[in-house]
């Protein structure tokens, strides 16, 4: 199998982000500070050549992709694609509250097991399972196979739908995947020819 390199990121923090609030589907930009985390992000991956890019069709992700792409010197030469696939999960009825006021409605621990359960979906909205059952079969027909054909792979999208992508890589379970956090504008590595895992977290600059 030829050298390749996948980069997962998560977009830049948005307004939603800040206020604390589930997001989900909802088109919510980029913060100053997430736009500065795209920034931040690029830097940490300096040097790397990318083939291909990949986002959601959310444009908190879209633009922190195009920062990252632009600081790189990487937008003529790198295509992105954009596909719902790659959206975040959705939040049904969560979307647009508050945690806080969440779990004042409905309880603690109920809103709890929607957010941290694999199985269990909020109402109108999709589990963490229902998420990886769309962002799966696309990353295998659409992604994996250039990974395999030696291309440098970027893929900026969302918490959950890059939970997905990362349980199926790292070969974790359903309670192991719940505990990985992803911060956001904070790139992870994997090297695809020696078949292990290289992680960076970015280091935090005052914003």
């Amino acid at each position: 199998m030829a050298s390749s390199l996948l980069v997962l990121a998560r977009h830049g923090q948005s307004q939603w982000n800040l206020e604390n609030r589930f997001t989900g589907w909802v088109d919510i930009e980029l913060t100053d500070r997430g736009r500065e985390e795209a920034h931040e992000a690029a830097r940490n991956l300096k040097g790397i050549l990318f083939d291909a890019g990949f986002t959601s069709t959310l444009k908190r992700a879209k633009e922190t992709i195009e920062i990252m792409l632009q600081d790189l010197h990487l937008t003529a030469k790198c295509p992105v694609i954009s596909d719902i696939a790659l959206n975040e999960r959705h939040y049904g009825e969560l979307q647009g509250m508050n945690k806080e006021e969440a779990a004042k409605q409905f309880g603690e621990a109920q809103v709890k097991i929607w957010r941290r359960s694999y199985e269990v979906p909020p109402p109108g909205g999709e589990s963490l399972k229902d998420t990886s059952m769309r962002t799966l079969p696309y990353f295998k027909q659409n992604i994996l196979p250039k990974l395999e054909q030696g291309k440098n792979i970027l893929i900026v999208a969302h918490g959950n739908s890059l939970r997905s992508i990362i349980m199926e890589i790292e070969r974790l379970s359903p309670e192991q995947i719940l505990k990985v956090e992803l911060e956001t504008g904070a790139p992870i590595l994997y090297d695809f020819e020696a078949g292990r895992i290289l992680r960076r977290e970015s280091t935090r600059r005052p914003v």
